[in-house]
Parts: structure tokens; C-alpha cells; sequence
């Protein structure tokens, strides 16, 4: 692997980059099981239920935390044996994006389009800053930004405008504009993460919200 890139961490960015199931469950789950929006979201919740209990059992039964890390703990990362895991974080930030869906048919295009760009751009950013990352910015590099940056402009410029449903749901034309901001957001959010005191946010948690309510607002 070149500089920093593990194998560890380039499985990490896989099973991170998996969870594009949850906007795309979320965006069109409803049509196709035939289901209330609810009834998706409240699906969303039951996830991140199960997996707060697996943290909860991780912190408090050492036979359980043995079995854990024997399938997951060359993923993790040290802050992680001590904290919630950034898997649940990101169902944490799903069902977040969930409940904004609610708002109506824009608002679910605009979280589908958030989540699903954080999700795959913070896995690109992480890939690209430990590959090529020189120029470090606390714990993220310029980089890796860069990296993120260019993927979600491609993915919001050649795949969301061809997919079923979005610009119909989105309601407005999808403009150059719209997607160069949404992309800059994605990659500055993911570059700078809220501080709130000593404590650092989980950008799992925050970013996909802000940049979907982002989207809402310019759409």
C-alpha cells in the first residue's frame, strides 16, 4: 500500500462505502416494499436500536467484546475501543436524514442525495488522504478533501440526474451550481469538523443532515 494506506483501512472504506444501502433504502424503499415513508424510517431506527445494544454489549461483556474484535477489530481504530463505533454513527446520521425525508418528496431527494454524497465521499476522502495526503489539515489532509470533492461533483454532475425518480422528486432543475455547492459542502464539512469545546463531532452524525437541509434550501 502506498504511504499510510492499509489494507485495514481500505476494508474500513468498503464496509463504510455499503452503507449507500441506507439513503438509497431510504429514498426508495417506500415504492418498492410497498410502505410508508414511516414505516422506512421507523426501519431506520430499529437498525441503529440493534446496533447501539452491540455497543452496549461490546462496553459491558467481555466474551462479546473477544468475539467483536476477532471479526471486526482490525477495522477499528484505536479511539473506537472506547467509543461508539463510526458504523453507528452513520445509522445515527441516517435516521436523522430520514426524519427530515419526512418533510416531503424534496426533502427526501435532498437527504438521498446528502447521505448517499457523504457516504461515498468521506470514504474517497480517507482513501485518497492516507494514499496521497502531504498537506494536513489536523487530522484530514487537503488531499483527501480534493478527493472527495471530485467524486461527488461526479457523481451529482453523471449519475443522480439518470436515476429513477430524482429529478422528478427534486421538483427543480438540478443546476451546475446547485452541485458545485453540495459538493464544496460535502468537502469542507468532511475537511472541518465541528468542535464543540475539547470535543470533536463525529462527522457521521452532522454532515449528511446539513448538507441535505443545504440542498432543501437552494434547490
Amino acid at each position: 500500500m502506498v504511504q499510510g494506506l492499509t489494507k485495514e483501512e481500505v476494508n474500513r472504506k468498503l464496509l463504510h462505502g455499503v452503507a449507500v444501502v441506507l439513503p438509497v433504502g431510504i429514498f426508495y424503499g417506500p415504492a418498492l416494499l410497498g410502505v410508508s415513508e414511516e414505516r422506512v424510517c421507523f426501519g431506520v431506527f430499529v437498525l441503529l436500536a440493534a446496533a447501539l445494544l452491540i455497543e452496549l454489549l461490546r462496553f459491558r461483556n467481555q466474551a462479546f467484546l473477544n468475539r467483536f474484535m476477532k471479526w471486526f477489530g482490525s477495522m477499528m481504530r484505536e479511539s473506537e475501543l472506547r467509543q461508539l463505533t463510526g458504523a453507528t454513527y452513520v445509522l445515527a446520521g441516517s435516521g436523522i436524514c430520514s426524519l427530515i425525508s419526512l418533510r416531503g418528496e424534496s426533502a427526501a431527494a435532498a437527504c438521498f442525495l446528502g447521505l448517499t454524497l457523504f457516504i461515498l465521499g468521506d470514504a474517497a476522502a480517507a482513501l485518497v488522504g492516507k494514499a496521497f495526503g502531504r498537506m494536513k489539515i489536523g487530522g484530514k489532509t487537503v488531499e483527501g478533501a480534493l478527493g472527495c470533492f471530485l467524486l461527488c461533483m461526479a457523481l451529482a454532475c453523471w449519475v443522480f440526474p439518470s436515476l429513477p425518480d430524482f429529478l422528478a422528486k427534486w421538483g427543480t432543475p438540478f443546476t451546475l451550481l446547485q452541485m458545485l455547492v453540495i459538493a464544496t459542502s460535502v468537502s469542507l464539512l468532511e475537511l472541518f469538523p465541528i468542535r464543540i469545546g475539547r470535543m470533536v463531532l463525529n462527522d457521521n452524525l452532522y454532515v449528511p443532515a446539513l448538507v441535505s437541509l443545504l440542498g432543501l434550501m437552494i434547490r
